[in-house]
This record gives structure tokens, C-alpha cells and sequence, in this order.
């Protein structure tokens, strides 16, 4: 299997396809190909949260505001699964999750034919070449060299000292649901309470439905974060924040 992720959109995917599809007869599976824009952050925080899902695979990831300039390509050997990214952090945080050691190997490339569309050209044929000789063995062959200087994607840590709690908001999804880096934990024993965010009293509940269509919700989502939620509606626009917005939540 190869997974394919991207903020490519449309047609753009197809040629990446096209090109893996040309030397491996891979089950190729769309990972997402609308995550935001040359958005490396959360692109991570998403690919944290899905690839642990997959069997053992081969994941082509291309989110790349470094097109064409000196950035590295990188493949992140993560135990039976392999990451093929560009050396922006954006494999790193998967790749941990994936297992507890990883190994980053820098792709050898020669004159790509275009300086603008990597994910053809440079990410596409490494997916596929990995894919065939195989996750455990594709660093003994030329072309591969152990990288250990390599990027990374952080999460700010939260500050969960004294009376407010202090963090900010990671990625807002397509509901529109604001995904703190605040733990779920310190909330779950307040279902059917109230805290306040940012001085604003919101009820504390275990789900969206808890509350009336068009109120506001703070609750625990599936990644374990803090969500700042609407039932039914937009809770980046109810509680008026966005990717990076400081979130301070009083017990």
C-alpha cells in the first residue's frame, strides 16, 4: 500500500499516481489531498493523528512550501512503515507515533525535471521505489544516505500551572471544531459543568449534541485535545479564534 497526502487539490494528485503507478502495482489510498495550504504544522498534527490507522505502507506526503530550493528529500523509516517527505518536519511527528524509533534517510536527486512540482518528480518515484524494494532493505541500495540533521515539527506544551490554563489552538478541522494542545484530561471530570474560556462561561460535555444546535460546547475530541466546539455551527467563529489563537481555560 501507498498512502498519498497533499495540499495539492486538484488535478495535481493524478500525476503523482500516474508516476508511482508506472513501476509498482501498489494499492494506492488518498490519505486527504485539501489539507491547508503550504501548512506544514497541520498537516503534521493531522498525519499524527491518521496514519497510525494503516497497516504497514509506504506514505507519499507533499506539503511543500520549499519547492525547488535546497530543502532535502527525505525518506523516515518509521519500524514496518516508511514516510517520503520533504526534510520541513512534516513526516517527523507521524513517524513517532508510528513507532518509537525512526530513522531519516536523505534521497539522492539529480536534476528533477520541473522545480515546482516535486511530488511528481523527486516524491513520487522515491514512494515507489521504496514500495518495491521494501521498508526493511531500501537503505543498503544507492541513492539513500542516514540523515541525522533533519527537521522537525514541535507542538507547543501547554502551561497547566496556577488557577487559568494556559494554551492555544493546533489546527480548526472542516466542522469548524478549534483543537487545542490543552489535554483532555483536565477537563473530563466536568461533564455537565461550565469553565470559562477566555472569561467567557462555556458547559463542559462529552460530545457536540450535548448542548442545543447553535451553542456553544467546550468538549474532549477523538485525538484526547481540548475542543472549542459549536453544536452544529463553526466554534473557531463562535469563540472567535483560529490556528495559533492563545486559549486561556479557567477551572
Amino acid at each position: 500500500m501507498i498512502t498519498l497526502s497533499s495540499d495539492f487539490g486538484t488535478p495535481y494528485p493524478a500525476a503523482m499516481k500516474g508516476v508511482v503507478l508506472q513501476s509498482t502495482d501498489a494499492r494506492l489510498v488518498d490519505v486527504a489531498h485539501d489539507f491547508p495550504r503550504q501548512d506544514v504544522r497541520a498537516t503534521a498534527f493531522w498525519l499524527r493523528e491518521v496514519l497510525p490507522y494503516f497497516p504497514p505502507a509506504v506514505h507519499l506526503v507533499v506539503v511543500d512550501p520549499g519547492v525547488g530550493t535546497d530543502r532535502k528529500a527525505v525518506v523516515v523509516r518509521a519500524g514496518r512503515h516508511a514516510v517520503v517527505a520533504p526534510d520541513n518536519g512534516v513526516a517527523i511527528p507521524a513517524a513517532r507515533r508510528l513507532a518509537e524509533d525512526v530513522e531519516v534517510f536523505e534521497i539522492e536527486v539529480e536534476d528533477p525535471a520541473s522545480s515546482t512540482f516535486h511530488g511528481r518528480d523527486v516524491f513520487a518515484p522515491a514512494a515507489a521505489d521504496v514500495h518495491e524494494r521494501g521498508v526493511e532493505v531500501f537503505d543498503d541500495y544507492p541513492g539513500y544516505e542516514p540523515l541525522e540533521d533533519y527537521a522537525t515539527v514541535e507542538f507547543p506544551d501547554p502551561d497547566l500551572t496556577g488557577d487559568v490554563l494556559r494554551g492555544e489552538v493546533l489546527v480548526v478541522d472542516g466542522f469548524g471544531n478549534a483543537i487545542t494542545n490543552l489535554p483532555g484530561r483536565v477537563v473530563e471530570d466536568r461533564f455537565g459543568d461550565s469553565v470559562r474560556v477566555n472569561r467567557d462561561r462555556v458547559r463542559v460535555e462529552p460530545s457536540y449534541a450535548h448542548v442545543d444546535p447553535g451553542e456553544r460546547v467546550v468538549t474532549v475530541g477523538s485525538h484526547g485535545n481540548v475542543e472549542l466546539a459549536v453544536n452544529r455551527g463553526r466554534g473557531d467563529d463562535a469563540f472567535g479564534v483560529d490556528p495559533g489563537s492563545p486559549v486561556e481555560l479557567s477551572l
